[in-house]
């Protein structure tokens, strides 16, 4: 697939590519997003090269992975939200942000027009969200954009090689008002 741009009002949302290697490396060096994500601890150059110039085209082309940098209109990066496709119809939500630009409400306006994007353009049902158990601020996000939490899933995240709780959310096209591609029957009672 070709990468999309996303807009709203405040944010552009767009792939990243080697022009913002050194705006990720330099958000990624925060202690915060290298505790809370997979990204490589420490986080090096190259690690930042890699994103930019491999895995984010790579993962557009295969339609396996959508990677947005978020982006203020003006330029800045915000932070970064990847769709990855998990099974037919999931895909599974996971974001960070530079610390200078949390508790603006970017990542949840990010969050949600990705989410309205897959739901509506790639034909996904249903979106996951999991972060490790006490990543409140990933949880709030998450709580913003309408997820529901569904609980904790045991040793079921892998962070640099030890195993994790997580808790784990879902967000529905139906959630968004937005028609499902395939019949939902929710359980009853």
């Amino acid at each position: 697939m070709e990468p999309v741009t996303l807009a709203t009002d405040r944010l552009i949302l767009r792939t990243v590519g080697p022009p913002d290697t050194q705006a990720v490396y330099d958000a990624a060096q925060d202690p915060e997003i290298q505790r809370w994500t997979t990204v490589p601890s420490p986080y090096l150059p190259e690690h930042a090269s890699g994103f930019t110039e491999e895995l984010v085209p790579d993962g557009w082309a295969q339609g396996s992975m959508f990677t947005f940098g978020v982006f203020l209109t003006g330029g800045e990066l915000v932070g970064v939200l990847s769709l990855t496709m998990r099974s037919l119809g999931v895909a599974e939500v996971g974001f960070w942000a530079a610390k200078e630009h949390r508790g603006h409400g970017y990542v949840t306006e990010a969050a949600l027009t990705a989410c309205r994007w897959i739901f509506t353009e790639v034909g996904v049902d249903r979106v996951e969200w999991r972060a490790e158990v006490g990543n409140h601020p990933s949880r709030a996000v998450a709580e913003r954009a309408g997820f529901t939490i569904e609980g904790t899933l045991r040793s079921a995240l892998n962070n640099k090689g030890v195993r994790r709780d997580c808790w784990v959310g879902s967000l529905l096209p139906s959630d968004l008002g937005l028609p499902s591609t395939a019949p939902y029957l929710p359980a009853r009672g």
